[in-house]
């Protein structure tokens, strides 16, 4: 990442990171067990018109297919969302660390620790970085279990699990890239704008706490930790749904020949525009926000918690 870069301290630095990767792996775990049921009912919402609102398309799901149902398509991301909330903070922290060797190197010979703050775009930027890392694999990951979860019930069931839907896409979408990965330039475009603002809506309140009550950013109770976290969720989705909704309907398109309805993300963004105007983008916010005040403040409150046990 440049010279900066270069003056952090290598073994230090490699510790604080297998730290934040742990801690994050640690922080997916809760976050897929929490927002599961919440993410089906988001996915039913954007991709079909056969639902009239969150809680009907929740109540048909459980009347027609059972409580397990909530948990379609689970096993992918509790071991995917692991790693991809890993590589959010390990990438986050490895960014956030170049920004304060950069700003330390710009103060010259000051050696307050305030040399070292980061302003709330390098916030955001990290955030991002964070975010199009982590792309690599929530791309291919979400593929998966919106192809789960949409997929119709009992005897119509198109995949018998994730590794033969990945086989599917890869065999009938046309590879790699253009199955298994479709959809990832949108994905990118989300990621970057989605934790981009999470990272920066938690650092801000949680610096903004610090400061007004003067203790250490450690020192944060637990219980604000998670609200602040909470309310990072919701500034999130807010700040990346339309991306996502987009995301969702190339990732539950046709894999092939005249069943391909999308044929890019502008091509999508148009049709959708077209087809639904401004509203279509924002289909299923309403559980997506519901969930993501829960998701997001269990996420950081296990982070945090993880990380001050490992200091």
């Amino acid at each position: 990442m440049g010279d900066a870069a270069q003056d952090l301290d290598t073994k230090g630095g490699a510790l604080d990171t297998a730290k934040d990767l742990l801690a994050g792996a640690a922080g997916g775990v809760a976050q897929v067990l929490i927002g599961q049921p919440f993410d089906i009912v988001k996915v039913r919402l954007q991709t079909s018109s056969a639902y009239s609102s969150a809680l009907n398309a929740a109540t048909s799901i459980y009347a027609k297919e059972g409580p397990l149902a909530f948990y379609k398509g689970t096993l992918t991301p509790l071991i995917g969302i692991g790693a991809c909330v890993s590589i959010q903070f390990g990438a986050f922290g490895y960014a956030r660390r170049y920004f304060e060797a950069a700003n330390q190197a710009n103060a010259g010979s000051s050696s307050s620790s305030l040399a070292k703050d980061l302003s709330y775009g390098q916030y955001f930027a990290a955030g991002a970085f964070a975010g199009v890392a982590n792309s690599v694999i929530s791309g291919p990951i979400e593929h998966v279990r919106i192809r789960l979860q949409t997929q119709p019930h009992g005897a119509g069931r198109l995949y018998s699990g994730p590794l033969d839907c990945v086989r599917q896409l890869t065999t009938r979408g046309g590879g790699v890239f253009r199955g298994l990965y479709r959809g990832e330039a949108v994905t990118i475009w989300r990621e970057a704008f989605a934790y981009g603002t999470w990272f920066l809506a938690f650092e801000y309140l949680m610096n903004a706490d610090a400061a007004r009550n003067k203790i250490r950013r450690q020192d944060v109770p637990s219980y604000k930790v998670a609200l602040y976290g909470g309310l990072a969720g919701e500034a999130l989705w807010l700040a990346s749904y339309p991306f996502d909704v987009v995301k969702s309907k190339m990732q539950t398109d046709g894999l092939s020949g005249k069943d391909v309805r999308y044929k890019t993300m502008r091509d999508c963004f148009a049709q959708t525009w077209r087809a639904e105007g401004a509203r279509g983008f924002w289909k299923g916010i309403a559980p997506t926000l519901l969930r993501a005040m829960p998701v997001s403040a269990g996420t950081f409150a296990v982070v945090e918690a993880t990380m001050r046990a490992l200091s």
